[in-house]
């Protein structure tokens, strides 16, 4: 496993430096998240041990458990950077703040004050980024886009939630010309708000694009990319 990971690593950076270049753009200005959800503490630990140090997760209690396994198996390893991908409740603020250091679901007003309320009384800092719903699909959660300036207003007022970006999960599609244009709407909506006069470090990152599109969401402007299979190989049902 360890070495498919490494593999697997390598041709993913390639290919983010590859899609960066076609636009003009340095690799270095996109951060990959390398998502581990439903595989175990060593193929975290099997890309850790390459370099890397970003990894995503979509619930609270597996990346809980998933921590505490890799403490115990290397008490003295790499200090992990751990981003919350997925949907989070609002019953469940305080315990994610504990465990991420970057939240990209937020997707209400009462949400984020919850996050930042948690976050104070750990004495934490947590970066966070606003999910959008830019297609309006029942099935997916997200600010609907007319609702997250006042996301954005009410970030003004937080001391330990730190707004840095948008996220958007695109519709099911394996339609590049359809992708493209998902990623191109998050990227028009950022530069809208910023021509609002809304602060460009509270909108510098756009995380957008996952193992089957990073390149096009790349191409399109993704500031971070959440890349789980392509890493990991073939994700097992739960």
């Amino acid at each position: 496993m360890d070495q498919s990971i490494a593999d697997n690593l390598a041709r993913v950076r390639q290919a983010m430096t590859d899609a960066a270049g076609r636009v003009g753009r340095p690799a270095s200005s996109v951060q990959l998240i390398a998502v581990s959800k439903t595989f175990p503490a060593s193929a975290v630990a099997a890309a850790a041990a390459c370099g890397h140090v970003d990894f995503g997760e979509n619930k609270v209690q597996e990346a809980q458990a998933k921590q505490e396994a890799l403490l115990r198996e290397t008490p003295s390893g790499p200090r992990l950077r751990w981003h919350l991908i997925g949907h989070l409740q609002s019953n469940k603020a305080r315990k994610a703040v504990a465990l991420f250091d970057v939240i990209h679901s937020i997707d209400s007003v009462d949400l984020l004050r919850r996050v930042d309320q948690a976050a104070a009384a750990l004495g934490r800092d947590v970066d966070v980024l606003i999910q959008v719903d830019m297609a309006g699909e029942a099935t997916k959660h997200g600010a609907p886009v007319e609702e997250v300036p006042a996301i954005i207003d009410a970030a003004f007022g937080c001391h330990a939630a730190h707004l840095v970006g948008l996220m958007v999960l695109p519709p099911a599609s394996d339609d590049p010309a359809a992708l493209r244009a998902s990623f191109a709407a998050l990227r028009r909506f950022r530069d809208d708000l910023l021509a609002r006069d809304y602060p460009p470090p509270m909108l510098r990152q756009l995380s957008m694009g996952m193992s089957h599109d990073f390149p096009y969401a790349i191409e399109e402007g993704a500031t971070m990319v959440r890349v789980g299979s392509a890493i990991f190989g073939t994700r097992q049902a739960r």
